[in-house]
């Protein structure tokens, strides 16, 4: 994702990185996630929308952005596209990188996660 982020020249915005970023800077979305994450629970869809929303919004993300990690559920899809079109904006296109669990539990190891 940030090969391609870099050679369209827009913005590589991970749920993850919103996730850390908005726990790190203390903001009411992050602590909110935050209380979520360490109660070992999922961060609520709503939560998660509000925070993709707001990073949206960011100047950098006006002419194009990749999103990674969001939409994950038809639901998430939905939201999305109401986002989108409150803004007048539309998707152009969706790529699903399909990778292996063998793949998928080696990343989580290497980030310290065991779940």
């Amino acid at each position: 994702a940030a090969i391609l982020s870099e050679k369209l020249d827009v913005p590589h915005i991970s749920t993850g990185d919103l996730f850390r970023a908005n726990i790190g800077e203390g903001t009411p979305l992050g602590v909110e996630a935050k209380s979520y994450i360490d109660a070992g629970k999922l961060v609520p869809t709503d939560v998660t929308a509000r925070m993709v929303e707001e990073r949206l919004s960011q100047d950098d993300a006006k002419n194009g952005f990749l999103l990674d990690g969001f939409p994950r559920t038809t639901e998430q899809a939905d939201i999305l596209e109401e986002l989108l079109s409150k803004k007048g904006e539309k998707l152009d296109g969706v790529l699903n990188f399909e990778v292996s669990e063998d793949v998928v539990v080696e990343r989580m190891m290497a980030r310290g996660r065991a779940d």
